[in-house]
């Protein structure tokens, strides 16, 4: 009877060994779902916007510096609007930082911390803006999407180029 109890309780052992669950990764630097975000970025970069709409899922919800949430197509038109007085932009990639977390909800969060730069097209004067971004995915798409930066740095450097413009058309009409 005790060698049977024994063999039984190794069985169990063993058996319970085996059947251990596999842990879901909490927090990684290296996953699909990075991989998708630089990709979207470097989607920005070359202003494919088709490409880029291609990593959001048709209900995203995409909040950029504000509360309220706009759709794809009113963020692509902003970022649009707001490219035209530059003649380079993209995101400095050698401080850039991601990570991928899965929260105790079981939702998955990219976040990125990086700088973007842009130079303007009058005057060549270039902008460099902190950003933080951070998106939440499901099934390989941006659900959700949450940015952040100091848009006054672009604001500054628009009024300052505008200045400029104003003092030499003044000086023009005044010789």
């Amino acid at each position: 009877m005790k060698k049977l109890i024994i063999i039984f309780l190794v069985v169990v052992t063993a058996i319970g060994c085996e059947e251990k669950k596999e842990e879901k990764v909490r927090y990684t630097q290296n996953s699909d779902e990075i991989n998708t975000l630089k990709t979207l970025i470097r989607d920005y970069e070359k202003s494919d916007w088709d490409a880029f709409g291609k990593h959001y899922a048709d209900t995203a919800k995409i909040y950029h510096n504000s509360d309220t949430p706009k759709s794809f197509e009113e963020i692509t038109e902003g970022h649009k609007a707001s490219l035209a007085a530059l003649s380079t932009y993209e995101f400095d990639d050698e401080d850039d930082e991601f990570e991928m977390v899965l929260t105790d909800d079981d939702n998955t969060w990219v976040n990125y911390w990086g700088s973007w730069k842009g130079t303007l097209s009058e005057g060549n004067k270039e902008i460099l803006v902190p950003v933080h971004l951070t998106a939440r995915f499901v099934d390989g798409k941006i659900v959700e999407e949450h940015a952040y930066w100091d848009g006054s740095i672009m604001m500054k450097a628009m009024q300052e180029m505008d200045t400029s413009r104003v003092a030499k058309d003044s000086v023009a009409t005044s010789q």
